[in-house]
Order: C-alpha cells, then sequence, then structure tokens
C-alpha cells in the first residue's frame, strides 16, 4: 500500500465513536482516482479503506459485483467502480482500495483506482450535476465541487445501486 494511502488511512474522520466529529464532517468529501477523474463521497458514509484483498466471487451476480471479502469477521459485498460505470476494466495494484462505505444501512466496498484525500468543499461551492439524463452514471451524480483550480465528481452513495440490485447483493451476503 503506498504511502499516500496511509496517510489518507490515519486521517481522523474514522473516528466515528466521537458525535462531535459530525459538525467537523460538515462539507467534508473523501476523494478517490478512478480512470482519470476524481470524485468524491460525504465523509459521514465513509466507513474505512482497506487494501485490495482475496474477493470470493458469488454467482449470479451483476458483472460489476465482484464478490465479497472477510473484514474482520464481517462478509462485505465489493463493487469495482469502474465497471459500475461502465469503464474498461483495469488490473488491480498496489494503489488499488476498497472503500467500505454505508449505502442504504449496508456496508459496501468499492475498489477504486486510488485514494486522494479528505477535502472540504463548501456547500456554495457545489454545483448541480450537469443535465445529461440519458447517461449512464448520470444518476449518481450529486454534484461538482469546485477547489481551487479542480473539480470533483461528488457521487451520492444511494443512488450507486438500485434497489433490486441492493437486494439480491444482500441476499447474496446474509
Amino acid at each position: 500500500m503506498s504511502t499516500e494511502t496511509k496517510d489518507v488511512l490515519n486521517a481522523d474522520f474514522f473516528d466515528d465513536d466521537d458525535d462531535e466529529n459530525e459538525d467537523a464532517q460538515k462539507d467534508m468529501y473523501f476523494t478517490f482516482k478512478v480512470g482519470e477523474e476524481e470524485y468524491g463521497v460525504d465523509i459521514s458514509c465513509v466507513l474505512e479503506v482497506a487494501g485490495i484483498q482475496k474477493i470470493t466471487e458469488v454467482p449470479d451476480m451483476p458483472d460489476f459485483v465482484k464478490g465479497v471479502i472477510n473484514l474482520r469477521g464481517q462478509v462485505i459485498p465489493v463493487i469495482d467502480v469502474r465497471l459500475r460505470f461502465k469503464m474498461e476494466p483495469m488490473e488491480y495494484n498496489d494503489r488499488t482500495c476498497i472503500l467500505v462505505v454505508t449505502i442504504k444501512e449496508m456496508s459496501v466496498g468499492l475498489i477504486v483506482d486510488q485514494v486522494r484525500d479528505v477535502v472540504h468543499i463548501k456547500e456554495d461551492n457545489v454545483e448541480p450535476p450537469p443535465k445529461m439524463s440519458n447517461k449512464p452514471g448520470a444518476r449518481y451524480i450529486k454534484g461538482l465541487g469546485k477547489l481551487d483550480e479542480e473539480v470533483k465528481i461528488l457521487l451520492d452513495l444511494q443512488k450507486l445501486l438500485y434497489d433490486e440490485e441492493l437486494e439480491k447483493i444482500e441476499a447474496a451476503v446474509e
């Protein structure tokens, strides 16, 4: 695992026992790269970051669901974000990570190319998503966050899976 990844893993934002962090987490986004783009998710949805590990395939799942991992005794389904976004698959490397997030009260691992930083993007620096409703993946975009000269694509994790996909995944891990 790269030094960059370890620095992000050591961030104090994963101390979820501290209710006082709720205000500190407002407008905070955990950022990661998939392909050439940098994405962000609300830090409150992020449980932890794990290195890539053995993934057990589960039959009859959508192609973007790579399988499940055993993370400290908890079985967690894992989604390859590249495949979910209809991108070309890429061989996993030492920068590839599994970002464990909460989607509709379920822990789900997202395979991302590289974790980046925890950033603060004020609400007034978030533009609504572009009007491209016919494009695959447009439904996942919560907004575009402007940070200095960069733009981060902010994802709405709750829309990453359709209800029927989530039900199928939940049934497989029970």
